[in-house]
């Protein structure tokens, strides 16, 4: 088929419809979207404590060393404590010394969001869970390689599934990841 042919084709095919056809990746983020949700903030006040709805819901910060999971040394990943959505993997861990959870990377890109925040009178970057609009905390410029970052996350934001039960809690598509390292 000569190239004069295809844009023709193509314009067609948007006064038809036909190219409103989701995406394979926007198929994903529907389904994904699906799975992770926001509830209600009736019902984000009544699953949370005080602190996780501080933490969360009013980007509050928790007391350094102080918090679940800054000493964390198991092995498994970190999910969003609103919606659920995973976020970081104890396979991108490190210690920071800060008294935070640190990480290298988000598991999934995508369910991390950064945002401009000038609170405190200087310029840092807030990082929000993408489904559960979740305040997670701060990503600065001054961590390890590979990335140089530093994902510095309140651990009240979080809800920690260790390895050995990510199948059962509905994470299982995460397990290669561990499985991996163990050979």
């Amino acid at each position: 088929m000569s190239k004069f042919y295809i844009v023709p084709a193509l314009i067609a095919l948007l006064f038809i419809g036909q190219a409103s056809i989701p995406t394979y990746a926007e198929s994903e983020q529907v389904a994904m979207s699906e799975r992770w949700t926001r509830p209600a903030d009736e019902q984000i006040r009544q699953m949370l404590t005080p602190t996780q709805y501080k933490v969360t819901q009013k980007d509050g910060t928790e007391r350094a060393f102080n918090n679940a999971y800054w000493d964390n040394k198991a092995e498994g990943i970190y999910v969003d404590v609103v919606s659920g959505e995973p976020l970081f993997s104890s396979k991108d861990k490190f210690k920071s010394g800060t008294g935070w959870p640190s990480f290298t990377k988000p598991l999934i890109d995508d369910h991390v969001l950064k945002k401009s925040d000038w609170a405190w009178g200087m310029r840092r970057t807030e990082v929000r869970s993408r489904f559960g609009d979740s305040h997670l905390g701060h990503v600065f410029e001054d961590g390890p390689k590979p990335t140089g970052l530093r994902y510095c996350i309140n651990s009240a934001s979080l809800k920690f599934i260790p390895v050995e039960k990510l199948k059962q809690a509905g994470y299982g598509e995460f397990m290669e990841q561990f499985s991996m390292s163990k050979q």
